[in-house]
């Protein structure tokens, strides 16, 4: 017992060190910093590039988003790959001004295929481009989205996330559990590492990245979330990653619970994925540039899956003691809520602090608040489930929300 107590310590003290930093580096995010200076007063050249398969719904607003950029319209070029298609969506693209590529590989679908296959024809032509962002077919673009990328750009920044929205936070406590999420990562993850100097994360749509960066070797990535892997080969040569908080684009989420867990499944086995194939590199990275960069993208790798294995460890430690009598009922009882309540009763009160610094409307959205600890605790259900039965295959989710930028500006 009395080693079990000593283990039962010493992994208390590893996650309460691991979530104080997280809270010290979140903190950072409440600065406001002094603009970077304009390293080179230019206006570039991009490639708007988006993966489609079956999108016929939505494909046209984010297009018409895009030709409405405040931007010039001869350096913006949009790309569709209609990925896999069978449906309007190739012919929708072509007719609202979009310059569309067909694939076909039943065998590799996902959109890290779509984008290595697109870049690689893009890199032996030698295309005349300086950076291209990449969106999803759902999204829709804020109207200043190129012109603030544009700015990063000439600022020195070669790899830049967005400011990630959503289109339909209140259409149910789904959606409105992704729109919060995104919302707290947005300024607590991605806002707080860049004030610090550390290194922000590509978030899956609505990024900007300079052509020049994958020249050399193209879009290599090999796992389900070519977003998380790409920031993570960066983080290990040394390279950060820049955020933009006004290149603001819109995504649309789903509404269904059965939807969203086969896409949060294939997220967290993509996590999984990159922990098995990056975690000693970042380390070896951490030993040898010495830097918290590379140390905090360490943390990042370990932080959720191994730190939730870490919490249902230390949960059967306690009930071991308990049963052992090595504590009292009330003792197990309270460290029970020692864990549960930081996991599904904090993150409402952060919600409504993000939701207060960023001007969101807190009223729409008292459902999902409510609710927020549920979509969170079946997470965690699904990185439960994840650690025995790992889907990797590529499920579609079906986007259907009719909405311009004109309805969420």
């Amino acid at each position: 017992m009395v080693y079990l107590y000593v283990l039962q310590q010493a992994l208390v003290w590893i996650v309460t060190i691991f979530w104080l930093y997280q809270l010290i580096v979140s903190i950072c995010s409440l600065v406001k910093l002094k603009d970077k200076p304009i390293l080179e007063d230019k206006q570039n050249r991009f490639m708007a590039i988006i993966p489609a398969h079956n999108e016929e719904s939505v494909i046209e607003n984010l297009i018409d988003s895009l030709k409405k950029q405040n931007y010039p319209s001869e350096l913006i070029d949009i790309y569709v790959i209609a990925d896999n298609c069978t449906d309007k969506t190739a012919e929708i693209a072509r007719n609202a001004g979009a310059i569309v590529l067909e694939r076909f590989d039943k065998e590799n679908k996902t959109k890290g295929h779509a984008l290595k296959w697109f870049l690689n024809k893009k890199i032996e032509e030698n295309a005349p481009y300086d950076a291209f962002c990449v969106f999803d077919a759902d999204n829709i673009a804020h109207v200043d989205f190129i012109k603030n990328m544009n700015k990063k750009l000439c600022q020195g920044e070669d790899v830049v996330q967005g400011y990630r929205d959503i289109k339909n936070p209140t259409d149910s406590w789904i959606s409105a559990g992704y729109a919060i999420f995104y919302w707290t990562m947005n300024r607590f993850y991605h806002l707080a590492r860049y004030n610090l100097g550390l290194s922000p994360l590509i978030n899956g749509t609505g990024f900007m990245v300079k052509f020049d960066v994958v020249k050399p070797t193209g879009w290599d990535t090999q796992t389900l979330t070519e977003d998380i892997e790409f920031s993570l080969k960066r983080i290990i040569v040394g390279k950060k990653l820049g955020w933009a908080t006004d290149a603001i684009v819109y995504d649309e989420q789903p509404v269904g619970f059965k939807q969203s867990w086969s896409q949060r499944s294939r997220w967290t086995v993509g996590h999984m994925q990159c922990i098995q194939n990056y975690t000693k590199d970042l380390a070896t990275a951490t030993k040898e540039h010495k830097t918290l960069m590379n140390f905090d993208g360490l943390l990042y790798i370990v932080g959720s899956i191994p730190m939730f294995v870490l919490t249902l460890v230390l949960l059967a430690i306690n009930f071991i003691m308990f049963i052992g009598n090595g504590i009292t009922e009330w003792e197990l009882f309270e460290n029970i809520l020692r864990y549960l309540i930081p996991t599904f009763l904090l993150p409402i009160g952060t919600a409504i602090l993000i939701m207060v610094l960023d001007r969101k409307p807190i009223k729409p959205m008292w459902k999902g608040l409510v609710c927020y600890p549920l979509f969170l605790g079946s997470w965690l259900l699904i990185n439960f489930k994840c650690l025995f039965k790992r889907d990797t295959s590529w499920e579609k989710i079906e986007h259907v929300r009719d909405i311009k930028i004109n309805d969420v500006a």
